[in-house]
């Protein structure tokens, strides 16, 4: 079992930044990728960021890329989303996802990849 515990989000005006975080506990957390996704009201769930086990291999989507950062550090067992340059069609609930026992460079863009799944932070930017 693991958990995921999603902070940082809040209202910032385009252009501006968050860093989102999400703290896990349950398992060894250098055994599990791990995902950022989002959904829009009214939009279906989508892929944000994803980062390896390892934390050596990364992947974005197009919409985010150059804006967005993921990262992770193991000793605090939590993974980052820096979001910058913010615009407000990233108005979205955030969601981080665990994916369990991949190998040390896998991520993947798939929700249905994904094991655990936080409750969500809300991000809302305004124009």
């Amino acid at each position: 079992q693991v958990m995921l515990v999603e902070s940082g989000g809040g209202l910032v005006q385009a252009g501006g930044s968050l860093r989102l975080s999400c703290a896990a506990s349950g398992r060894t957390f250098s055994n599990y990728a791990m995902g950022w996704f989002r959904q829009a009201p009214g939009k279906e769930r989508e892929f944000v960021a994803a980062i390896s086990r390892s934390g050596g291999y990364t992947d974005y989507a197009d919409s985010v890329k150059g804006r967005f950062t993921i990262s992770r550090d193991s000793a605090k067992n939590t993974v980052y989303l820096q979001m910058n340059s913010l615009k407000p069609e990233d108005t979205a609930v955030y969601y981080c996802a665990a994916d369990l026992d991949t190998p040390p460079f896998y991520r993947s863009r798939v929700g249905a990849s994904y094991d655990y799944w936080g409750q969500g932070t809300q991000v809302t930017v305004s124009s």
